[in-house]
């Protein structure tokens, strides 16, 4: 293992790679998109066919609640071996790769995959790790996902870990250099999730990254960024797969308790195979994610909200402003002096009270339009949250431990990870 990339829990992976399929159907979209939409996984379905295809590996959240989970399950723990054993694989040892991802908005977004040490992630809030969770994780969604996980032979990523680079030192400089690289792959994703195109890095290019990389977690970056020159380094933030990580760590922990520690670097699943991506790339948006209570008398809910927060008031002011709608009305309320570093925290923190002892349901909603509908009917009360800004992320982390949870999305579904590496874990 390059020795150059052991203080950053980050390093170059064996990854697999199809021999000979049609890239097309072999990539599909990470496994938690699309879930109310039964009808983009039956057109996924129609585009495989018969051809061997990352579709075959992974289960489609979607189908968690289905009667035959555990038969699904099994189904993808044969085809992993099937996979394996018939030769659809090859093997590129010792790799990160450099990608570039067309997005549906025509926008180009750069990736480098490898592998992090899941000894250096914690998702557990106010963590000192070097790899930390962004958003509080639900630990109820762990388990199913471990099941799946148990017995499978290989993985495939979705995971996407963000770097602080405002001065674009690590990804951005190959861009310049992929002729020196090896093209693997350079196809159309299927159901308008753009194009993909993958490099391998040379040695020299891997020394350059993890050179890069370090300089990053450095003490006087910690001092730069965020004034922290004593606080434990952050390097990586989970963007996107928070909890698909999170799997993997409590897989990779219950295996060790049967493991002597003497063996617990030799473990595959010790390691987890993700994407970084810069979070100053210009092709990488935050999009908020907002609030609507149901069955509740928003006039109550307002009335509390001013009684959590005494000094909130009506209109935009000082402070964190969020705006409200519910049948016939429209306004915000702004709370002056904030505890949190942001909005939705502010938010949050009242909701998870409020609804301790009064009735009422929340829900995530995307996009400003469907919040205003739904806010406006009887017995509903909106809240519309301002964006994230992206330079907030790290900063609020490394300030408040975790973002609450439910902040924000990278950008839309069709423009997710598709599985297209793989790494084996056994």
């Amino acid at each position: 293992m390059n020795k150059n990339f052991e203080p950053l829990g980050f390093f170059p992976a064996d990854i697999l790679l199809p021999q000979e399929a049609d890239m097309t159907k072999w990539a599909v979209v990470a496994c938690d998109q699309f879930t109310s939409q039964p009808e983009y996984w039956r057109g996924v379905e129609e585009t495989v066919g018969q051809a061997p295809s990352t579709l075959r590996l992974v289960l489609p959240e979607a189908r968690l609640g289905d009667a035959k989970v555990e038969r699904h399950i099994q189904k993808i723990n044969e085809s992993m071996q099937a996979y394996l054993d018939g030769g659809v694989f090859r093997t590129v040892p010792n790799a990160l790769f450099y990608i570039e991802r067309t997005q549906s908005d025509g926008k180009v977004r750069r990736g480098l995959i490898g592998m992090v040490d899941l000894e250096q992630y914690d998702f557990t809030p106010g963590s000192g790790a070097l790899i930390r969770a962004t958003e509080g994780t639900v630990l109820s969604r762990i388990p199913p996902r471990v099941k799946v996980r148990r017995d499978a032979s290989i993985e495939l990523p979705h995971v996407m870990l963000l770097i602080d680079d405002p001065e674009r030192t690590v990804i951005e400089p190959l861009s310049d250099r992929r002729s020196d690289m090896e093209r693997l792959y350079d196809f159309d994703l299927q159901q308008g999730g753009g194009h993909l195109t993958g490099w391998k890095l040379t040695e020299a290019q891997m020394d350059a990254v993890a050179s890069a990389l370090g300089a990053l977690r450095s003490a006087d970056a910690m001092e730069s960024k965020y004034g922290m020159q004593d606080a434990a380094p952050l390097l990586f933030a989970v963007g996107d797969g928070n909890h698909s990580l999170a799997t993997a760590k409590r897989s990779y922990e219950d295996l060790k308790k049967g493991t002597p520690e003497s063996e617990w670097a030799a473990l595959p699943a010790r390691y987890a195979l993700v994407e970084v991506v810069n979070n100053h790339d210009d092709a990488l948006r935050f999009e908020p994610i907002h609030r609507v209570l149901f069955h509740v008398e928003p006039e109550r809910v307002l009335k509390a909200f001013r009684a959590f927060y005494p000094d909130a008031h009506e209109g935009i002011g000082e402070g964190h402003t969020i705006a409200y709608v519910y049948a016939g009305h429209t306004g915000c309320l702004t709370v002056p002096q904030p505890r949190v570093q942001l909005a939705v925290g502010t938010l949050q923190a009242f909701l998870d009270d409020y609804l301790k002892t009064n009735p009422g349901e929340v829900d995530y909603i995307h996009g400003d339009d469907v919040v205003d509908k739904l806010g406006a009917a009887p017995g509903n009360l909106g809240f519309r949250l301002p964006a994230m800004e992206k330079e907030q992320l790290f900063k609020t982390v490394m300030a408040d431990g975790v973002l609450p949870r439910k902040t924000f999305s990278m950008g839309h579904a069709q423009d997710k990870r598709y599985y297209v590496e793989a790494r084996k874990i056994k």
